[in-house]
C-alpha cells in the first residue's frame, strides 16, 4: 500500500468511487481509496439502483441529470457495463396538491433542459400497464432516468479511475486520523500509516464513525428500507421495452420492473433506526430481518394501485439500511475548523447525486469553488443544533415523508422548537405561527383572535392570505414590529479588523457610526454573501446576514484566514433584535429613546450605541420593507423588556406584529433581493445588481479580477422583478420564465405584493431582454401567465419613505 496520496478518501461505495474518479480526471493522480471490506458493501451492493433528476432544487435536478448522462462515459473509459436501463420516470398524482406538484416540476424542467411533459392517465398506463388508473388523476413523464447495476457502476467508476493513475486499496480499515501542523493528515490504518495532503469522507453508513475520529457529529443516521421484488408477472410477458419507473404519491411506493418481475418499495411513516449510536464494525454486505406485519399495510396500498403485483408472489425481500442527513439532502464540503477534511455521505440517492457530488466536491478541493451552487447539499447548512437527538427525530420525518409533497408553506413538526429566543412565547400569545431557521423559531405570520393559529399547507393561497394582506398594510399606514433574531449575527474585533474585511468584502468598509450593505465574492467572483456592516468603533463591526447561512458563512470567515488580531465570533446566540418599520417608527422609538432620532440627526444607514427604555442596545436605520424603519439588537438578558416597552410605546400608535410572509411580500415591492432565495453562489454582482455596492477601487478583495472583467465584458442575465396579469397563486421557485415558446430564465421567488394589488415574481433572464415592460410567460400551476418586468420598484420607486 502507498504511504502517501494527494487525497485519502475513506469509503468505497459509490459516492466514494465517483469522489476518486472526478479527482484523477481534474489532474489529481496522486489519489488513493481506502475500503474496509469489498468495494460496495455497505449499503451500494442492496441499493435499487434507480436513477432520476426529479427534485425540488433546480441545482440538485441539474447534478442529477449530469450523474446520468455521466454513465455512458465512464463505460467507454473502463469497459466496465454499468447495467443502464433508461426507461425515463412516471410519477403519479391522486389529488389536487398532488397534480399541482407535478405541474410545478414540468415548468421546472423546461429552464433546466428535460424532456418533460404532463401526460393523460392513458399515456401512462401504455407506460406502465400495472397502474389501476382509477386511483389518480394525473400523471408526468420524464425522459431523463430509469435503473443501474450497482455493482457493475461502482467499478465502472473506480476502474475509469485506475486508468487516470488513481489507486484502491480494498480490505484496509482506518483506525485514527491526526492533523499535522501543514494541515495534512497521518492515516493510521490496519495496513500501515499513509500521510495525506485531503481526507474524504464518504465512508456511508460509518460516516458518523470517520467523523468522530476528528472531533465532530455530522448529522446523519441510518434506516431501514425495505423493498420487494415479485415473481414473474403475465402482464410483462411479451413486452419489447421496460415498463417506466414510477412513483406513486399517494401510496408512498416506488416501482420499476426487474426481469419480468416487479421491484416494489415504500417508504413507511413509522420507519425503523438502525444502529443509532454506533456502526457495527462487522456489518458486511448483510441484509436485515424482514418485518413483514409492520409493513404489510403499506405495501397491500401498493398492490391496490397496481393490482397485478397481489396476484403473484414474492420472490426476494430486502432490507437493508441507508444513511439519511435530517432533511434528506447530502452533506457535502469541508467542515469548519478542521483543514483539509472533506465530508460526502448521506446520499441516499447515490445513483442519481453520485457522479455529479464527485464533480463539485472535486472542483472545491482543486479549486477552492464547487464551481455551482450547492447550498441545499452543503454540510454547512447544519449548525451546532443538529445534535444526535436532533438526528434522531428529525431522520426518521425525513424518510416518512420521502415521497409525500413538500408544500412551500408547510412547516414539519418533528424537534420543535429546538432553539427559542427569550420572547418565544409571547409571540406564541400573540397568535404567531411560527417556521423554523437554522433551528431557531420565528414568526411567519400572526392570527388573530378567534383564529386557529395553523395554516393548510397547499401550492396555492392559504387562509393566511388575508392575514398577511392586513400586516403588509399596517405596516405601511402605521407601525409594525418583527423580530429579526432569526438574522445571522458576528462580531469582528480587533486591531486589524478593518483591513482584513476590506479584503473579505468588495464593498467599501463603512466608518464608525455607519452601516454599509456589503456584497462577499468567492474568487470566481460569485456571490456568496450579502451581508450589512455597522462600524461601532474603528475596530468594532457588527455584521448581519442570512441566518440559515451563519455556519456557512462562519466557515467562509475561518478559510479567509484572519490574522493573529482579528477575532471573528458568532453573536447569534448573544445578541436578539426586532425591527420596526413604517412611517410610525421614529414616533414610537423616540418615546423610549433619549437621542435625537430626526431625520438630520440620526439618517438613514446610521448606527449607534444608545439605550432604548431601559435597554442598552445596538440601534440600526435601516430595514427590509422600504419604510422608514430600524433595528434594534440588545442582549437575551434585556430582550423581554426591549420587547415588552416597545409593545407599550406602540399602542396609542396602532403597532401591530407581522411575520416573514409580509416581509417577502414587502420587499419584491422593493425588488429587493434575499440572499438563499435570489442571491446565490451561481450569481454575480452584475447580474443580481449587488455590484453598485463593490468598490472598484479597492486594490484588494477576494472576487476582484472576476468582478472587473465581469463590469467589462457586461453580465450574461440580470435579475428583475416581473408583474403577473390574472394571476390566482404566485409562483413557488425554479417556474422557467418563456419568451416566444422557449425558456430563457427562470423565477427564484415570489409572493403577492398586497400593498400594489400584483401577484409579483423575481427571477433572472438574459441580460438584453432585461428591458422595462418587456413581456414573457411563467407556468404557474399549469397555466401561462403574462409576466412583465418593472425594473423600478413598484412601490415608491424614488425611497423618499425610506429616507422620510
Amino acid at each position: 500500500m502507498k504511504d502517501s496520496a494527494r487525497a485519502l478518501i475513506i469509503g468505497g461505495g459509490v459516492v466514494g468511487a465517483s469522489v476518486l474518479y472526478h479527482l484523477a480526471k481534474i489532474g489529481w493522480r496522486d489519489v488513493l481509496l481506502l475500503e474496509r471490506s469489498e468495494l460496495t458493501s455497505g449499503s451500494t451492493w442492496h441499493a435499487a439502483g434507480g436513477m432520476h433528476t426529479f427534485n425540488g432544487e433546480a441545482n440538485i435536478s441539474r447534478l442529477q441529470k449530469y450523474t446520468i448522462d455521466l454513465y455512458r462515459e465512464i463505460e467507454q473509459l473502463s469497459g466496465q457495463s454499468c447495467g443502464l436501463h433508461p426507461n425515463g420516470g412516471l410519477m403519479l398524482a391522486a389529488t389536487a396538491g398532488e397534480l399541482d406538484s407535478l405541474k410545478l416540476i414540468c415548468s421546472r424542467a423546461r429552464y433546466l433542459g428535460m424532456e418533460t411533459e404532463m401526460i393523460s392517465l392513458e399515456q401512462a398506463q401504455s407506460l406502465n400497464p400495472l397502474i389501476d388508473t382509477s386511483h389518480f388523476i394525473g400523471a408526468l413523464w420524464r425522459a431523463d432516468g430509469g435503473h443501474c447495476d450497482p455493482w457493475g457502476t461502482t467499478h465502472a467508476y473506480v476502474k475509469a479511475a485506475q486508468q487516470l493513475g488513481a489507486s484502491v486499496e480494498r480490505f484496509t480499515r482506518v483506525l485514527s486520523l491526526t492533523p499535522r501542523r501543514d494541515g495534512s493528515w497521518e492515516v493510521l490504518t490496519d495496513k500501515g500509516t499513509v500521510h495525506a495532503e485531503h481526507v474524504v469522507n464518504c465512508a456511508g453508513l460509518w460516516a458518523r464513525e470517520v467523523g468522530h475520529m476528528v472531533g465532530i457529529e455530522l448529522p446523519v443516521l441510518a434506516m431501514e428500507h425495505h423493498y420487494l421484488i415479485t415473481e414473474d408477472l403475465p402482464e410483462l410477458a411479451g413486452r419489447e421495452r421496460e415498463i417506466v419507473n414510477t412513483t406513486d404519491y399517494a401510496g408512498e411506493i416506488y416501482m420499476r420492473q426487474e426481469r419480468r418481475g416487479a421491484l416494489i418499495g415504500t417508504y413507511e411513516p413509522h420507519g425503523v433506526v438502525w444502529a443509532p449510536v454506533k456502526t457495527p464494525d462487522d456489518f458486511t454486505m448483510q441484509l436485515l430481518p424482514e418485518d413483514f406485519e409492520r409493513l404489510a399495510p403499506y405495501f397491500e396500498v401498493g398492490f391496490r394501485h397496481f393490482p397485478a403485483l397481489g396476484r403473484v408472489g414474492i420472490r426476494k425481500a430486502v432490507n437493508g439500511p441507508f444513511t439519511f442527513a435530517p432533511d434528506g439532502n447530502p452533506l457535502v464540503g469541508p467542515v469548519r475548523g478542521v483543514r483539509n477534511y472533506w465530508v460526502a455521505c448521506a446520499v441516499m440517492a447515490g445513483f442519481s447525486q453520485g457522479g455529479g457530488i464527485g464533480l463539485v466536491l472535486s472542483r472545491w478541493m482543486a479549486e477552492n469553488d464547487p464551481g455551482q451552487d450547492i447550498l441545499s447539499m452543503d454540510v454547512a447548512r447544519f449548525g451546532a443544533f443538529a445534535t444526535p437527538k436532533y438526528t434522531s427525530l428529525k431522520v426518521p420525518e425525513n424518510y416518512s415523508r420521502r415521497f409525500r409533497l413538500a408544500y412551500p408553506n408547510e412547516e414539519l413538526p418533528a424537534a420543535r422548537p429546538v432553539r427559542r429566543s427569550p420572547i418565544y412565547e409571547r409571540l406564541i400569545a400573540a397568535g404567531a405561527v411560527m417556521g423554523a431557521n437554522f433551528g431557531l423559531e420565528n414568526a411567519l405570520w400572526f392570527a388573530p383572535p378567534g383564529m386557529q393559529a395553523a395554516e393548510t399547507p397547499t401550492y396555492r393561497r392559504s387562509e393566511a392570505f388575508p392575514i398577511v394582506r392586513a400586516e403588509c398594510q399596517g405596516v405601511r399606514s402605521g407601525v409594525g414590529i418583527y423580530e429579526t433574531s432569526n438574522y445571522g449575527k458576528y462580531e469582528i474585533t480587533g486591531r486589524g479588523a478593518r483591513a482584513w474585511l476590506d479584503r473579505v468584502f468588495a464593498s467599501r468598509i463603512p466608518k464608525p457610526g455607519r452601516l454599509g450593505l456589503a456584497p462577499m465574492l468567492n474568487p470566481a467572483g460569485r456571490i456568496i454573501g450579502d451581508l450589512s456592516i455597522a462600524c461601532l468603533a474603528e475596530d468594532r463591526f457588527l455584521i448581519v446576514g442570512s441566518g440559515f447561512a451563519e455556519e456557512f458563512h462562519l466557515r467562509w470567515f475561518w478559510l479567509s484566514e484572519p490574522p493573529a488580531d482579528v477575532f471573528v465570533r458568532s453573536a447569534a446566540a448573544t445578541l436578539c433584535g426586532v425591527s420596526l418599520a413604517g412611517p410610525r417608527s421614529r414616533d414610537l422609538l423616540q418615546r423610549l429613546a433619549r437621542i435625537d432620532l430626526s431625520a438630520q440627526a440620526f439618517r438613514l444607514f446610521g448606527v449607534t450605541e444608545t439605550a432604548v427604555g431601559l435597554t442598552p442596545a445596538i440601534l440600526t436605520r435601516a430595514g427590509f420593507t422600504g419604510e422608514l424603519g430600524y433595528e434594534i439588537w440588545t442582549t437575551p438578558d434585556y430582550f423581554a423588556t426591549l420587547y415588552d416597552e416597545l409593545r407599550e410605546s406602540g399602542a396609542g400608535l396602532g403597532l401591530i406584529h407581522f411575520g416573514g410572509r409580509a416581509l417577502s411580500s414587502l420587499r419584491l415591492e422593493k425588488a429587493y433581493g434575499s440572499f438563499n432565495k435570489d442571491f446565490r453562489p451561481d450569481y454575480t454582482p452584475g447580474e443580481t445588481g449587488l455590484d453598485r455596492y463593490i468598490d472598484f477601487t479597492k486594490p484588494d478583495f477576494t472576487g476582484r479580477a472576476a468582478a472587473l472583467a465581469e463590469r467589462a465584458a457586461g453580465p450574461r442575465r440580470r435579475f428583475v422583478v416581473l408583474e403577473l396579469a390574472h394571476a390566482d397563486a404566485e409562483v413557488i421557485g425554479y417556474e422557467s420564465i418563456m419568451r416566444d415558446g422557449a425558456a430563457v430564465g427562470y423565477v427564484t421567488s415570489g409572493a403577492y405584493g398586497h400593498c400594489v394589488g400584483k401577484s409579483l415574481a423575481a427571477g433572472y433572464v438574459p441580460a438584453a431582454l432585461a428591458q422595462e415592460g418587456a413581456c414573457f410567460e411563467i407556468d404557474i400551476l399549469g397555466e401561462m401567465r403574462a409576466a412583465t418586468v418593472r425594473l423600478e420598484p413598484l412601490y415608491d420607486p424614488q425611497g423618499l419613505r425610506l429616507r422620510s
